[in-house]
């Protein structure tokens, strides 16, 4: 879809409906009490066009002056820039209320108020920009000292501005001639970003994936589509030194990484409902599955089952399941499940539960008393970060809790705003939560906003907020961890926008980029990777200090894999898709925002999420696949 480029930054109306320097507000009067004789207010001076004036009006045939200059528009993806202090949210220490207001954070000193006692709202005002004020009429008399002041001041600060935007503008198209040199990114330093200073020394680089000697990739294999009866989620797949590991029905699959075939099968009891995106350092795959197959009528079984997969070995370690809760005796349901070093976690609608990655042994459940807060889900990880739903009805709220991965006691926790109904892990170290506040996006894609969080006292560090019409971030609104085409590091957020006309403004050129935001500021880096003209940018995962990202391409070309420098923005290709028609209409059929694509060590896997019974009117040609594979090797 095309995008409209966003607006220019907001410019208050003068008052009196002219331009230039603001009004000055009347003398104040004192309050007139009863019986006190009404004063009138002294006469005010008319403020014309550019107040304050000394020259007389002049007459008919007078030159005529020139409308002020506007500020030039910030380009594409770049939000207007917030104040370089972030808001302090409302603090207070461990007295957790019933019902925290927005911001809460545990073991943090009170933040400071706003108007009436009331806690600031944690976004970002934008900064007004005065308009120029135009030059005095020629002939006329001069204009006075304080209006030379002024006028001198607004025409420093629109330098300023334009001068920063072209920098912004200034980068490389990121075509294919750009993509085969090298990032020359710094070796990977600190976390923290350098916001929209410029300086990126220190970020990006340090990555393990480098391009080979000839990125042209070759098709090494297929997976054919197994048959179902009815609606099937497949999704979670999985890459180790030798295998690519798919979910199938019933079942998970590991195939050889460079044929194709078939390494082992490991049977369960019923389908897959849930799978960690972290793996433990020797490839063991916390799992969640039905207790039965799926038989019609009832087709969809109960998600309850919570297992450890090893996946060099093809075995279940263990697997179990728990009650309590709401439930009373009966099993917990789950949604989902990740990993946080030796803790295994699990939410869902009934409440969280975590076990020993060991023996999975549980380490806390679902109470009866949790009935008024739940944990919906967790983010895992570096850190183990719970999403809790508390309150009934209209009045539920949304919680952020840091836990310790080994008790579960919240370490630091933050209240999201008002209109938060759930709310999104996109990192756990740094912390970094996404929300559609209000339902305020309107796409489907569950995000309007970015909560930068400090993971040790529960402060908001900045808010950042993505416009739903210029951003291409997606996250699933009832689940916690499950966001794509976002990645943090490097202190840094990294988004793509959506896309929109490229340099021709023809159908078929297409493009986007990717925008990175500094979390202890929000602000906007300067520094941003074109996909160029025809292409799309869809970051896959971090690669040390750079993002390893797909390049969607048109009709007639492959797609490819290119290493972005964190820092720098820069682009390095890794791997380029065949041309050939035949094996291009195979490698477009799993579509980015669909498939789940991984790329490790020149070999890229592209997979289906979701499949259904098979159409009696399908023709051989449109054969569908499972799982696809292209490599360098």
């Amino acid at each position: 879809m095309t995008q409209p480029p966003p607006p220019p930054p907001n410019h208050p109306p003068d008052p009196q409906g002219g331009f230039g320097a603001p009004t000055p507000p009347p003398p104040q009067q004192p309050e007139p009490g009863y019986g006190y004789p009404q004063q009138a207010p002294p006469p005010q001076p008319d403020p014309g066009y550019g107040y304050p004036q000394q020259a007389p009006d002049p007459g008919y045939g007078y030159p005529q002056q020139q409308p002020p200059a506007t500020p030039p528009q910030q380009p594409y993806g770049y939000p207007a820039q917030p104040p370089t202090q972030p808001q302090q949210p409302y603090g207070a220490g461990y007295q957790q209320p019933a019902q925290p207001p927005y911001g809460y954070q545990l073991g943090a000193p009170p933040g400071p108020q706003g108007p009436g006692g009331q806690p600031p709202y944690g976004g970002y005002q934008q900064p007004t920009t005065a308009a120029v004020p135009a030059a005095a009429p020629g002939g006329g008399k001069k204009l006075s000292a304080q209006l030379q002041i002024i006028i001198a001041a607004v025409v420093a600060v629109v330098l300023i501005i334009g001068a920063g935007i072209w920098y912004a503008n200034s980068g490389d198209g990121g075509g294919k001639a750009d993509e085969s040199k090298g990032t020359g990114g710094a070796s990977q330093g600190a976390t923290g970003g350098s916001g929209g200073s410029g300086d990126t020394k220190g970020i990006g680089g340090g990555g393990k994936e480098k391009p080979p000697a000839n990125t042209q990739a070759k098709m090494t294999f297929k997976v054919d589509l197994p048959v179902v009866p009815d609606v099937t989620d497949v999704t979670g797949s999985w890459l180790t030194d030798k295998a690519y590991v798919k979910t199938g029905v019933n079942s998970i699959v590991a195939y050889d990484r460079d044929k194709g075939s078939v390494l082992w099968t490991l049977p369960l009891a019923g389908q897959v409902c849930g799978s960690s995106r972290h793996l433990t350092a020797d490839n063991k795959l916390p799992i969640l599955f039905e207790a039965t197959k799926r038989v019609a009528p009832r087709y969809f079984q109960q998600c309850t089952e919570v297992g450890l997969v090893d996946l060099d070995a093809g075995k279940l370690l263990w697997s179990t399941s728990v009650t309590g809760g709401t439930g009373g005796d009966q099993k917990v349901r789950f949604g989902e499940v990740t990993l946080s070093g030796k803790t295994v976690a699990a939410g869902g609608s009934d409440g969280g539960a975590a076990f020993d990655v060991a023996n999975g042994n549980p380490r806390w459940k679902p109470q009866a008393n949790d009935q008024s807060c739940y944990d919906l889900g967790y983010g895992g990880g570096e850190g183990l970060v719970a999403v809790r739903k508390c309150g009934l009805s209209d009045a539920q709220y949304v919680m952020i809790q840091n836990l310790d991965p080994m008790t579960g006691a919240p370490v630091a926790q933050f209240k999201m705003p008002t209109g938060v109904k759930y709310a999104a892990v996109v990192s756990t170290k740094p912390l970094v939560v996404a929300a559609d506040v209000g339902d305020s996006a309107g796409d489907g894609s569950g995000i309007s906003d970015f909560f930068s969080l400090d993971e040790k006292t529960g402060k908001l560090k900045a808010k950042i907020t993505a416009d739903p019409d210029q951003y291409a971030g997606r996250c699933r609104s009832t689940k916690v961890e499950a966001c794509t085409k976002v990645l943090v590091g490097n202190g840094r957020l990294y988004v793509p926008t959506e896309e929109h006309e490229g340099s021709t403004g023809e159908y078929g050129d297409e493009t986007n980029e990717l925008i990175a935001f500094d979390l202890a500021t929000g602000r906007t880096a300067p520094e941003k990777a074109d996909a160029g003209d025809k292409y799309t940018l869809v970051p896959l995962r971090m690669d040390g200090g750079n993002l390893i990202a797909y390049k969607e391409g048109p009709y007639n070309l492959g797609g490819r894999i290119v290493s972005v420098d964190g820092g720098t923005m820069k682009e390095t290709l890794l791997l380029e898709n065949p041309a050939d028609k035949a094996i291009h209409d195979v490698e477009k059929a799993f579509s980015p925002d669909y498939s789940e694509i991984l790329y490790r060590d020149g070999r890229v896997f592209m997979s289906d999420m979701m499949l259904s019974k098979p159409r009696a009117s399908a023709s051989p040609g449109d054969k569908e696949y499972l799982a696809v594979s292209f490599s360098t090797h």
